[in-house]
């Protein structure tokens, strides 16, 4: 029977991790806030929605809700959680397999608001394995690559302590404007970068287009969600008792240098290569902004690349994979050390070290 299967769609697991593999869009449909059209220009497609802000990027993660969406499909039909799964040291390498497991311990998204997110934070790691029975929780990071205006800001921290009563009013009363009004607003222009620790509350305002790295999950707790279609109290606490929930949030008072510290500029590691965040996100994942102006090296090691800028090719020991603006590539630790050739810039998203 004629399958529509090619050879290389046959392919077992361990041929696939010797090469790089080209990760098509994969955005779940109908989200609670609208978004995707900067998405939808950064890869040269056609928007689907207006609720699809996001794209799970080489996904072993899938959404709260389950059903498997967000999960990266791969060309032979299986997800890439199992592929992984069937050879993890071929995807991970031996090192992260022998710490971590067959788990690639990250989820990079695109992300596009076209409307402001609601306010909103998430659990730290012992929360989610006490209070949500997740095995971990969620810390984030920012990387802006294109703004709608000059306007563009995001909005995180308070300025000042909140007791656990008031912000459990906020909540009750959806009084919107008392969240915001004690939150430092920045402005944010392609290039920056942010470090959200779990616990911060934190807004991305509308018109931002941005690289997100992530832990591996999708557990967020909201202290807004009137006007989200959607959501509900139970869904904004994710099943827990508000009391409960307010203990996951970071109610200190930030000062301006505190925060500064979660965008602090990039760490320079090469001429071509920088790193994006703080050593902070280091446990939980790591980023390096490549300008290959010519030739890059890039180590062996499991990556996402984000292909930013320009036109190139990635030379491996089994080829070369044209390369441009929009793309997205999921290089296996199998692929070996590759050659990013070309006038590209592109980001490279890790998991911890």
């Amino acid at each position: 029977m004629e399958t529509g299967l090619t050879d290389r769609d046959r392919l077992p697991a361990p041929v696939l991790t010797s090469a790089p593999i080209v990760l098509e869009a994969n955005q779940p449909p109908e989200r609670p806030y609208r978004g995707g059209a900067g998405i939808a220009a950064f890869r040269g497609i056609a928007q689907s929605s207006a609720f699809v802000p996001e794209d799970f990027v080489g996904s072993t993660t899938q959404v709260h809700a389950g059903g498997g969406v967000g999960l990266t499909v791969l060309s032979d039909g299986r997800t890439l959680k199992d592929a992984i799964a069937a050879d993890p040291v071929g995807f991970l390498g031996e090192e992260h397999v022998r710490r971590y497991g067959a788990d690639s311990m990250l989820l990079v998204k695109l992300l596009d608001t076209a409307e402001r997110l609601f306010v909103h934070y998430h659990p730290s790691d012992a929360f989610a394995r006490t209070r949500l029975g997740e095995p971990r929780g969620k810390t984030e990071a920012w990387a802006v690559f294109a703004t709608a205006d000059e306007d563009a800001y995001v909005s995180l921290g308070f300025t000042r302590a909140v007791s656990e009563v008031e912000a459990a009013q906020w909540f009750r009363g959806q009084d919107v404007a008392d969240m915001l009004g004690v939150m430092h607003r920045l402005s944010v222009r392609p290039g920056d970068t942010i470090l959200v620790p779990a616990g911060l509350p934190h807004v991305i305002g509308p018109g931002l287009t941005l690289v997100e790295l992530q832990q591996p999950t999708d557990l967020s707790i909201l202290l807004e969600y009137a006007g989200y279609r959607g959501m509900d109290e139970k869904d904004a606490l994710m099943g827990l008792h508000l009391d409960l929930a307010l203990q996951a949030l970071d109610r200190s008072a930030w000062s301006p240098e505190r925060l500064g510290e979660l965008a602090s500029p990039a760490r320079r590691v090469s001429a071509t290569t920088e790193r994006l965040f703080p050593a902070a996100a280091d446990g939980f994942f790591r980023a390096e902004r490549i300008v290959a102006g010519g030739s890059a090296a890039v180590d062996a090691g499991f990556s996402v690349l984000i292909v930013l800028a320009g036109d190139g090719a990635i030379d491996y020991a089994g080829g070369t994979l044209p390369i441009r603006r929009g793309m997205t590539v999921l290089l296996p630790y199998a692929a070996g050390p590759v050659e990013i050739v070309g006038d590209v810039q592109l980001i490279r998203a890790r998991p911890p070290e």
